[in-house]
């Protein structure tokens, strides 16, 4: 069964199955779906999405082109600090759109990424979507954090991660960004590191189930992450 997923109307889709022992059909990233035709919708809805978790912060969320289908639920989970000093530094240095940030915002923040893996914890039966603006690196944040718990290695882990610059690499020239995966790989260059190197540093620094425990997530919410992600459980 392949990841990739073409609901019309939107064109970076794909499930977290296959991924360490992620499940197909329980979670999937992508893009605002914003722009999901009636038919994209219809697609979300087959494939079994009940839920979507929305990373974006209510001055990024512009009307839906076609109406959700009754039964999704949204839940808004504002993935990034805005007014913190966490923000006003790392804004300056990548405006958080890169995988630099990460380690920084577990340590730092990691309040909202816990909001964002209980609202997954918690949904109600069926598969959920993740998402933000782009799809890349709020979603990729809470993606690594979810297939780090899964057992996915650093390598599936960047895969995964570098699968937007293509999907979207139409949509960020017609915005004038030609070449993103170029400019972060400039950033981290920077800062000597690389894409790879970046993520599977965070990987390695991110202690699975502590990380979650230690930041709230019951007994209870971790098995019910577990029953919803894992396969074999």
């Amino acid at each position: 069964m392949s990841r990739e997923l073409w609901w019309d109307g939107c064109v970076n889709v794909r499930d977290l199955g296959g991924l360490g022992r992620v499940r197909p059909r329980a979670v999937v990233r992508m893009e605002a779906p914003t722009t999901l035709s009636p038919t994209g919708w219809a697609a979300a809805w087959d494939y079994g999405i009940r839920t979507f978790v929305d990373l974006r912060h209510a001055e990024e969320c512009d009307p839906d082109d076609a109406p959700r289908p009754p039964g999704i639920t949204t839940v808004r989970v504002p993935l990034e600090p805005i007014g913190t000093p966490f923000y006003e530094r790392w804004v300056p240095i990548d405006n958080l759109a890169s995988p630099l940030y990460y380690p920084a915002m577990l340590a730092e923040h990691p309040e909202p990424v816990i909001a964002a893996v209980r609202a997954i914890a918690t949904a109600a039966p069926g598969g959920v979507v993740i998402h933000c603006a782009g799809g890349k690196d709020r979603t990729g944040l809470v993606s690594l954090v979810l297939l780090t718990l899964a057992g996915a290695t650093p390598e599936e882990i960047t895969a995964d991660y570098l699968i937007t610059f293509e999907r979207m690499a139409e949509r960020y020239a017609a915005l004038g960004y030609p070449d993103v995966l170029g400019k972060v790989s400039r950033i981290l260059a920077e800062h000597g590191t690389t894409v790879e190197a970046s993520l599977a540093s965070t990987v390695a620094g991110l202690r699975m189930p502590g990380f979650l425990r230690d930041n709230g997530v019951t007994d209870a919410e971790l098995a019910a992450l577990r029953a919803r992600l894992l396969s074999g459980t």
